[in-house]
């Protein structure tokens, strides 16, 4: 078997934009041509998946880059099989770079009879015969605790932290908001990183995807308030926070959201709402209502994926890209 000398990529269909833009980050960090390995998958009439591997990749460290986004089962699906064929073809390592990690929000039993999909999703992904996930953002921490084999968790907050010093001049009157207090943690990471005061929004839900009503727990009068989350599926939650912050005092809400679900009305609601900005990142691909949405800026996650998969390749630190002087250097001239 040769040994392993460079690291190869291959791409599902989930976020095809962002693979090819992990691609060039790569051949510009390393200053040689880095590709996709060329290969096609497909659908047979009755939506089976089919993918065939049109190069050598025997003995090599391959890194799968797959969002589990909408349509989830497809694309997790197309994940499997694609490290199906690359075990069958002999590769040496297998690495799945998930961008966007979906069945996240089943991470443990709410009620009676109720699943754990993230743990089954985990033992699905061990079983096709991946050996390390690369993912951003996990909706729940523990999920890294579901998989036995490393799991590499990276932080959008150090990207939006860079962006959010460009964007506003003068930090005195910024205020971080979490959204509910599950997310303290998330929220506290980017309010040390541009040192500014914290403040929660406690939600109390009737059922999924509805909020009964909404306390805002600190004083945001006269704040430029910057909500902070993992996820934004239909927006509602989020207009609505916005809605509370601006009733209690603030002077501008914006928003900075690691995953851009989106889904139904929540590009009409985001921009009608009294948000100034939504910042999202491209680890689930924007349909061109989201790319069109004048309130809405993408922030490119590219360099930090490019820059963690050849730090795994080369067995060295991923936890140092979390630090500003580590990132800032990356993001020079593109945020």
């Amino acid at each position: 078997m040769p040994s392993v000398i460079e690291p190869k990529i291959i791409s599902g269909n989930a976020n095809k934009p962002l693979a090819e833009a992990i691609a060039r980050r790569m051949s510009l960090y390393r200053g040689m041509s880095v590709g996709l390995v060329d290969a096609r998958v497909e659908r047979f009439n009755d939506q089976e998946i089919f993918v065939e591997v049109f190069e050598n990749v025997r003995g090599e460290d391959m890194f799968i880059l797959q969002s589990t986004s909408n349509p989830a089962n497809d694309n997790l699906m197309e994940l499997l099989i694609m490290s199906d064929a690359l075990r069958r073809s002999s590769a040496a390592r297998i690495t799945a770079v998930i961008p966007y990690f979906g069945y996240a929000r089943q991470d443990r039993r709410t009620k009676a009879r109720t699943p754990i999909t993230a743990k089954l999703v985990a033992n699905m992904i061990a079983e096709a015969g991946i050996e390390r996930v690369l993912t951003m953002d996990l909706h729940a921490a523990q999920i890294q605790g579901f998989f036995d084999m490393p799991v590499d968790n990276l932080y959008a907050s150090p990207i939006f932290a860079l962006d959010i010093l460009k964007q506003f001049d003068d930090l005195s009157d910024v205020m971080v908001i979490s959204p509910d207090v599950g997310g303290v943690a998330r929220a506290r990471e980017l309010a040390k990183r541009i040192n500014a005061p914290l403040s929660i929004v406690d939600k109390r839900r009737e059922k999924p995807g509805e909020v009964a009503e909404m306390t805002v727990i600190g004083n945001v009068e006269g704040k430029r308030c910057i909500i902070v989350d993992d996820m934004c599926d239909t927006a509602g939650t989020l207009c609505k926070a916005a809605e509370v912050l601006m009733e209690h005092g603030a002077t501008e809400v914006h928003a900075y959201i690691s995953h851009g679900v989106m889904s139904g009305p929540a590009v009409e609601r985001v921009t009608n709402s009294v948000m100034k900005s939504l910042v999202l990142t491209d680890t689930i691909q924007p349909t061109a209502a989201v790319a069109g949405a004048p309130n809405i800026r993408i922030l490119p996650t590219a360099p930090l994926f490019a820059q963690s998969i050849l730090n795994i390749w080369n067995g060295t630190s991923v936890s140092s890209l979390f630090e500003t002087e580590t990132l800032g250097p990356i993001y020079e001239g593109i945020l």
